[in-house]
């Protein structure tokens, strides 16, 4: 090795120091005052920022899972990104009750909104995106204003919602729970198709390929924009990943989630 590569080498190694450097991770924060047994347990939240920004935009994401598993992650492609990005868990079923389930992504949420400017990150810049059941929950308490309210938070000061293939009917988890086959599908008041209205957030739905989805998910997502567009909404958009399937969607989906980031913040 030439004393010029050693030198641009040392360099290199020095720059990507420096570079990852500028952020932290924070994991298991628990965001529940109090909580106790399996509140306590699941009620967590890791969050990554910047060390060297100021209000920042800030992604809380939701995992997926049936409502039944999974567990809080941030994907590689929501780091050095300047983003914050806030992974949180939730109960699950069985053990804990839809509601319970609801209250803690809207718990999770009201404490980004206000403990997020400690991690560099803007409240008004919360973009609030999951996958799959993440998806389903996010759509719920960002369009019914009661979840996020308990907590002292409007549901319309978030800058976006962003679900990632999330159930638009009552979720299959919950219709199995009532004696309901997944191919019946139900819209009650678990279903976020109830509280579609004109004044929500700018909504970004994302869907992989209306052939390789579940139960078509495509079709209820495309119902779920155009119901969204004909009550008035002004920034709903929906997009269909070709080629990729409901486990798969996501890798390409996260660039349509920065774009939007870009997008809105711009806009702000």
């Amino acid at each position: 090795m030439t004393n010029r590569s050693f030198f641009f080498t040392i360099a290199l190694l020095f720059c990507t120091t420096i570079a990852r450097a500028q952020y932290n991770q924070v994991n298991d924060i628990p965001y529940r005052d109090a909580a106790q047994g399996y509140a306590q347990e699941r009620c967590k939240l890791d969050v990554y920022y910047p060390t060297n920004a100021q209000d920042a935009p800030v992604v809380v994401w939701f995992h997926g899972g049936g409502i039944e598993g999974g567990e809080k992650h941030i994907d590689p492609q929501l780091k050095n990104s300047g983003l914050v990005v806030v992974a949180a868990n939730y109960r699950l079923l069985p053990k804990a009750p839809i509601d319970d389930i609801l209250d803690d992504a809207a718990a999770a949420v009201a404490w980004t909104y206000k403990n997020i400017a400690k991690y560099n990150g803007s409240r008004r810049k919360i973009f609030v995106a999951g996958h799959s059941a993440g998806g389903y929950l996010l759509d719920i308490i960002g369009l019914d204003k009661r979840w996020l309210a308990k907590y002292g938070v409007d549901a319309d000061s978030l800058a976006a919602l962003v679900p990632f293939s999330g159930q638009c009917v009552t979720h299959y988890n919950i219709r199995k729970q009532q004696g309901i086959p997944p191919l019946q599908a139900t819209i009650d008041q678990y279903a976020p198709l109830t509280y579609i209205r004109p004044d929500a957030p700018p909504i970004v739905i994302i869907s992989g390929d209306r052939e390789l989805e579940l139960f078509g998910r495509y079709e209820e997502q495309a119902y779920f924009w155009r119901m969204l567009k004909l009550v008035g909404h002004k920034d709903v958009t929906l997009y269909e990943m070709q080629g990729y399937d409901h486990g798969a969607m996501p890798f390409p989906a996260y660039k349509i989630l920065k774009d939007h980031i870009k997008r809105l913040t711009e806009k702000k």
